[in-house]
């Protein structure tokens, strides 16, 4: 029995974290979905169709917020850009000042005295744009200068509903601490499964910094809801279109410097997930979801990562005498948690470590998983925008 429950809880580990993207590449491969992609220089800035409402929800971002929105107005997009939305959801900054003063006729400012969340605010801001295409962005990441014309593109595809832009971290910025270099090489395993499930069928969820949607595929999200950058595209695959992802499409940023901040940001992430089970429980069913694969093995099964490598870890245990393969199998279970161990003091002292940040971002995103399950089963979900 206890040599049943080591395989299969291993087993699950290795489709969690290979076996699925293993999968879903080798679907991409057999069975792609052909689809049609413009010319990024076909596009006419002059035509209605070709330009957007540009989405910003923000919350006390200030000089952040105005760099931002002057950037994409001064950069070579900008004739791309019907107008810009920017939603300041109780801000106590000069965030106002800062926006009205840029100047631009085409910027639109929505003040809510209450700060409410994000949610909140593209409810509101969505109903407002005069565009069929919205790209919504958050105020902190610059857009690479061929972001929202590289997405546009892609809706000469009547069947595209959703875009998906690309989060890159900068490379000077990687060098940084163990944790950046850990969190930059699971951030690039991400996303070679998302590349992988948008040629298949679907990516369940959208790279929240930026990514684009058909208005008229736009439904109301609750308020409470944690991830809006899946629940929106999902609510557009479940109308019987695509989520696809585009990585000309890029949004820089630069990766937690520390552990601490990136567990505050993955522990809202993956209380979001158990969230979307409470929310949308008809997303589970097969029959219901058009890409159920995709969502249940990316978005759901993760959530069970630290509970399955508990168990491997006891079984193993109680098995390593029992046979020489048993007990090989536990020097590399514990000479894992040791190279994380290791990451952890490289991280303490501040000395960047190319061989444990992997293993430390491993191990320390099954414990932030652990905690945000506790958040859920409190049912402590926040909306509102948290300084890390």
């Amino acid at each position: 029995m206890t040599e049943a429950v080591f395989w299969i809880s291993l087993f699950g580990l290795f489709y969690i974290y290979a076996g699925y993207p293993i999968l879903v590449r080798g679907l991409a491969r057999l069975i792609p979905l052909r689809r049609a992609i413009a010319e990024i220089s076909s596009l006419d800035p002059d035509d209605p169709a070709s330009r957007v409402s540009v989405v910003i929800a923000s919350s006390n971002d200030g000089e952040v917020l105005r760099t931002k929105i002057v950037q994409l107005l001064n950069s070579p997009q900008s004739g791309f850009i019907r107008e810009i939305l920017m939603g300041s959801d109780g801000s106590t900054d000069n965030t106002a000042e800062l926006v009205r003063g840029i100047g631009d006729s085409r910027i639109r400012l929505f003040e809510f005295a209450e700060r409410r969340g994000k949610p909140a605010v593209l409810n509101d801001l969505l109903p407002e744009c005069r565009s069929e295409i919205v790209v919504l962005c958050d105020a902190r990441q610059i857009l690479s200068d061929e972001a929202i014309p590289a997405m546009l593109a892609n809706f000469a595809d009547p069947q595209v509903g959703v875009v998906s832009g690309e989060l890159v971290f900068r490379a000077e910025s990687l060098e940084g601490s163990t944790a950046a270099r850990g969190i930059g090489a699971y951030w690039r395993y991400e996303k070679s499964i998302r590349k992988a499930e948008a040629r298949f069928r679907s990516v369940p969820g959208a790279t929240g910094a930026l990514y684009a949607i058909r208005k008229a595929l736009f439904v109301r999200i609750p308020e409470s809801t944690l991830l809006d950058d899946v629940v929106i595209p999902m609510q557009a695959i479940t109308q019987g279109y695509r989520c696809v992802f585009e990585p000309r499409a890029i949004a820089w940023d630069t990766p937690s410097e520390t552990l601490g901040r990136e567990s505050v940001r993955k522990r809202r992430t993956i209380a979001g997930a158990a969230q979307l089970i409470a929310m949308h429980p008809s997303w589970l069913l097969p029959w219901k979801n058009p890409i159920w694969l995709e969502f249940v093995s990316h978005k759901l099964l993760r959530l069970a990562s630290p509970f399955l490598l508990l168990v491997v870890l006891i079984t193993n245990y109680q098995l390593a005498s029992t046979h020489l393969l048993y007990g090989v199998l536990q020097i590399l279970h514990v000479a894992f948690y040791y190279c994380a161990l290791a990451g952890w003091m490289c991280q303490r002292i501040g000395r960047p470590s190319v061989l444990f940040g992997l293993q430390l971002t491993f191990m320390t995103l099954n414990l932030t998983t652990l905690a945000a399950l506790w958040d859920a089963a409190r049912g402590r979900f926040r909306v509102t925008w948290q300084r890390s």
